[in-house]
Formats: structure tokens, C-alpha cells, sequence
């Protein structure tokens, strides 16, 4: 029976100095490590591979993030699928090499399919890049965020070329949590927006769809962009909250038919305004009650940076209703003498 790739990965270990001289030969060794400057084997000393112990063959690079075993090393070094990186890796072994079946044919760009197997190929954000991006925009992860994921290596297609850069993932679903799409913000090395022209972009199926941060019940506060949803979840823990991606898609979006109360917390632009009044167009005759949340800067992020957590918490009370305010702020102390 093959390897499985747990053993090729222990044994990939077991001969780890190898295996690194092999892949990235321009690294040096230095102590008990392997140094070169990034998983395609550029001169520097950013990536660190460790030869010996228990977590022999398990690298890291500091400069983006990415971190692995030698298995996914191999696979990003050669720019090799899964399959391919297994067929490499029993060949640097000298293992034989199974037959192997045709790879899924390719999904067709920016569509659900396409968008699945990025999200899928796409590794947890906590301790990330993406991590770091968010912490720079005042943004402390919440624990349950499995709508958000980090890839360290995300085509950017650029009018001339195509490039790689790191990129904060965010899956984009539907009411029934079926993911129709992506959205990815590429993302600089040093923590900020990568320097292309369009940092932000999404694919897949979008219109009245979003991301998703907690479980809807009767209120629901609804925004354009993933970082002002979050910002909202700093100071509004309990509350949930979806990222529509733009002020067109706000307008259009889908909402649960058990939802009393939605929250739109608009930018502070003509865009956003115009967003507002296509909702309550849209549900005119409904019995939907649609507020409107101003934020004081631009959008609610600004205002998480400018104002701090506290202040913002105290200008979102004064726009909640009563109940709401006695729900989701002055629940657990979070304000007021709660």
C-alpha cells in the first residue's frame, strides 16, 4: 500500500537537510535550521526550515505568513497539485510512484466553482498575514470565523501579467450557507493592501448573497464592506452581521424571512445612502423593520479607529432600538450599568 501522506511527510522529515539542499539550494544552513528568503528558493533568510526534533521538515516563512511541512513546500516550490506533489515527493524518496487519475478538469474563472476550491485550498487566517491586516485596521479576530481564510500564494491578474500575492479570503454564502463565491484582498507582505490597482475583488455568484459573521436570528446588521462588519462585531459582539461587498450588492441583498429587525450600517457616501432607500423600496409593505446606522467618519471602521471601542459602542446605543440596546450592549457589563 502507498505512503500515505502523513508518512511521506515524517519521512520528508527524517531527511529534511536533503530534501532542503535539493529544493532551495541557494538557503544555508545555520544551526538547526535551513534559511533561504521564500518557499520558490530566493536568496535570503526570511523562511526557516527546521532539520532536526520532532517537528523536523516544518518551515515557516516570516515574511508572509506561510508556514507548512516539507510536503507543501514541495507542491509550492514546483508550483505542483496535490496529487503531483505526492508523485515528487516519493520520487525525492526514491519510493515507487503510483499510477495517478487525470486531475478535475479546470473550473471555469470567476465562477462558485472556482471561488470553492480557493476557499478550499485556502488554510485558517488566525496567525496569518490576513491576521496581521486586520489588527492594523483595529480589528481583533472573534473566535467563531470560519468565513474568513488566508492564501499565501493567490493569482492577481493584472491588465499586463499575472502576479502572486498573499490574500485574505472571505467566502461569500447564501441564506442556506452554501458558498456561491469569494472575495479576496491581496495583501502586502508588510501588513497593508497589496500595491495593485484593485486590491479587492471578488467572484463567483454574488447578487443577495454575502459574508456571513454569526448566526442569523430576528435582527441582523448588514454593511458593505468585511472590515466595517467586523468592527461592528468588536463593539457588538453578540449582534450578527453580513458583508454585502458593495453598496449595490447591500441594496440587492437576500434576507431571511423569520428577520424583524435589519440594520443597515450604510458608508457614510452618496453610494450608501442610495442603498438605503433601495431597501425600504424593496421591502415597502413588508413587515420588515430597516434602520439606518451613520457612522461619523467614512464608515464604521473609521470610527472604530478614531473613536476606540467604547466611544463607538455608546454612538451605535444611541441609534439602536431600546430593546436592542438592552440585548446586545448592556448584555455581560459591555455598557452602561449592565
Amino acid at each position: 500500500m502507498p505512503d500515505t501522506p502523513h508518512d511521506l511527510a515524517r519521512r520528508l522529515g527524517e531527511q529534511a537537510e536533503a530534501v532542503c539542499r535539493a529544493l532551495l539550494p541557494k538557503g544555508c544552513r545555520q544551526g538547526r535550521y535551513w534559511l533561504c528568503g521564500d518557499v520558490l528558493g530566493t536568496p535570503g533568510r526570511s523562511l526557516y526550515v527546521r532539520l532536526s526534533g520532532p517537528r523536523a521538515g516544518h518551515w515557516t516563512d516570516s515574511a508572509t505568513g506561510e508556514y507548512g511541512d516539507l510536503l507543501d513546500l514541495i507542491g509550492l516550490n514546483r508550483r505542483l497539485d496535490f496529487r503531483a506533489t505526492l508523485a515528487e515527493a516519493r520520487l525525492i524518496l526514491s519510493l515507487p510512484v503510483p499510477s495517478i487519475r487525470p486531475a478535475d478538469p479546470p473550473a471555469p474563472p470567476g465562477s462558485s466553482e472556482a471561488a470553492r476550491r480557493l476557499f478550499a485550498a485556502s488554510m485558517p487566517v488566525q496567525g496569518t498575514l490576513a491576521e496581521r491586516y486586520l489588527r492594523g485596521r483595529g480589528i481583533i479576530l472573534p473566535p467563531d470565523l470560519s468565513a474568513l481564510r488566508f492564501h499565501p500564494r493567490c493569482f492577481y491578474r493584472a491588465p499586463s501579467d499575472r502576479q502572486i500575492w498573499p490574500a485574505m479570503i472571505a467566502a461569500v454564502t447564501d441564506l442556506d450557507g452554501t458558498l456561491t463565491g469569494v472575495h479576496r484582498t491581496w495583501l502586502d507582505p508588510s501588513g497593508g493592501k497589496a500595491p495593485v490597482d484593485q486590491p479587492r475583488r471578488a467572484m463567483g455568484h454574488l447578487l443577495g448573497n454575502a459574508v456571513r459573521f454569526g448566526v442569523v436570528q430576528d435582527v441582523l446588521a448588514a454593511t458593505e464592506g468585511i472590515e466595517t462588519a467586523l468592527a461592528l462585531k468588536i463593539v457588538l459582539p453578540p449582534m450578527s452581521m453580513v458583508a454585502a461587498l458593495s453598496a449595490a450588492h447591500l441594496a440587492a441583498l437576500i434576507v431571511p424571512p423569520t428577520l424583524a429587525r435589519l440594520y443597515v450600517a450604510r458608508d457614510n457616501d452618496a453610494a450608501g445612502g442610495r442603498a438605503v432607500e433601495r431597501l425600504r423600496d424593496r421591502f415597502q409593505g413588508v413587515s420588515l423593520d430597516i434602520r439606518v446606522l451613520e457612522p461619523r467618519a467614512e464608515d464604521f471602521n473609521a470610527d472604530l479607529l478614531t473613536l476606540g471601542p467604547d466611544r463607538l459602542r455608546a454612538w451605535l446605543a444611541s441609534q439602536l432600538a431600546s430593546d436592542d440596546v438592552r440585548r446586545f450592549i448592556e448584555v455581560d457589563g459591555l455598557f452602561g450599568g449592565g
